[in-house]
């Protein structure tokens, strides 16, 4: 499932990310690697704000359709 879907507070493993290699390349610098949990912290307008890797990171619809946990 998506990581848009994922209810806030949930923690969630990343299973795959898709899109192109430029997009996987920008995510995987942001710290969403297949294998580590992200948690879901906040959701505004369908824009969402992550936990990863101990950092918070703010990431749009889009971006957050191509992480599956």
């Amino acid at each position: 499932m998506p990581l848009s879907m994922v209810k806030e507070g949930q923690p969630s493993v990343i299973k795959r990310i898709g899109g192109r290699e430029e997009i996987r390349k920008f995510l995987e610098n942001l710290g969403f690697v297949t294998g580590s949990t992200v948690t879901v912290v906040s959701e505004v307008g369908g824009n969402l704000i992550v936990n990863v890797k101990d950092s918070r990171v703010a990431i749009g619809k889009d971006m957050a359709n191509r992480i599956l946990v």
